[in-house]
This record gives C-alpha cells, structure tokens and sequence, in this order.
C-alpha cells in the first residue's frame, strides 16, 4: 500500500505520484482513496478527468467498483494549470487520454508545491505504451503499478485486451468491450485474433 511522503514545510516543492496498470486494476480506486486521505487531513483536493470520459459520469470520477469524486472535466491539459490554483492536492484521472503537456502541467503544478497524483493505462490495447504515461512514470517520484485478474487465467492480468475489431486507438468501454488478461493469455488471444 502506499503512504504518503511526509511533509517538510520548508521544502517549498511538491512531487507527483503516478498509478498505472491495465483497465480493471484499480486505478481510479487507488487515486479516490489517496484523495479522499488528503481532503480528511484538511487539505484542499480537486480532481480533473478528460472532458470525453463521460463512461459513467459527466462530471464524477467514478471507479468500477461504483466508489466516486466530483471532478471537473477538461477539453486539454493546459485547462489543469488555470483551475488548480489554490489547491494542495491535485488528482488526474485517465491522464493517457492528454495530450503531452500534461507532463509539462504536472511538472509545474509539484514544482509550484502541489501534491499531484496522476492515474491511467500504461499501455492501449496493442500492448504498447500510452500517449504521455511513460513520460509521467519517468518523471515521477513515485510510480504504483496495480493489476487487474486474468479473467482466463487467474494470475495477473498486465494487458487490456479489446474484444471486438475496432482499431481505433481511443474507445471507451467496459467489460463488454474489453478483459485485464495476463501477458501468456493476452498473446494467446492476439493470435487467435490474428486467425481469424
């Protein structure tokens, strides 16, 4: 589990955390619980998610588990450092669908001395790595990576493997679309797939 780092009020920079993994690990989970921690110790929390996630919510985070946080959605990353003025804690929900500026963004918001903790997919469901995350995961102080269950297997699940053939890089989906597959079941699956 993770722990907060300890605050040394002299030190006037805050850093960024990043929660990574495949769809159905629990990401957005992870990032409620941190947030909900800090706006318990009095902190003033705001969350921001991209404005084309409207999965379940138009304007709440909202976990697979049903666990949720008002947000506020915006069109691009450059939205964040307007709106977080004021704030100690800053969340990002889904933040593989930005643009890159969301490294620049989070960098300037812990350099400002914001708490920034960013969730999203390490990687689509090629298997490669998505837009900025790498970027964010190398820039980081600290990096969680969390996993799904292999619905095939039972071990754990790294991949997201894409149920039908849409070939576009963004889709929004769920458990009809997509499954959290291990690395063995997820090449498996992309072979029988390549079969047919």
């Amino acid at each position: 589990m993770f722990l907060e780092n300890t605050v040394n009020h002299k030190e006037q920079f805050g850093w960024i955390e990043v929660i990574s993994g495949s769809m159905f690990s629990g990401k957005t989970e992870e990032l409620i619980r941190r947030l909900k921690r800090a706006q318990f110790a009095k902190q003033k929390v705001e969350i921001f998610k991209p404005s084309l996630d409207t999965r379940y919510h138009d304007e709440r985070v909202v976990s697979h588990d049903a666990n949720e946080f008002r947000s506020t959605p915006v069109p691009a990353a450059a939205n964040i450092a307007l709106l977080a003025q004021g704030c100690d804690v800053i969340g990002i929900d889904e933040a593989q669908f930005f643009d890159d500026e969301i490294v620049t963004v989070c960098n300037d918001l812990a350099n400002q001395g914001i708490r920034v903790i960013v969730a999203g997919l390490d990687m689509d469901f090629k298997g490669n790595p998505f837009g900025p995350m790498p970027a964010l995961m190398a820039t980081a102080e600290y990096v969680t990576k969390v996993h799904a269950v292999c619905t095939r297997t039972g071990n754990l699940a790294h991949y997201s493997f894409r149920k039908n053939d849409n070939d576009k890089l963004v889709m929004l989906g769920e458990t009809e679309e997509y499954e959290p597959l291990s690395r063995a079941a997820y090449y498996q699956a992309m072979r029988e797939t390549k079969e047919i």
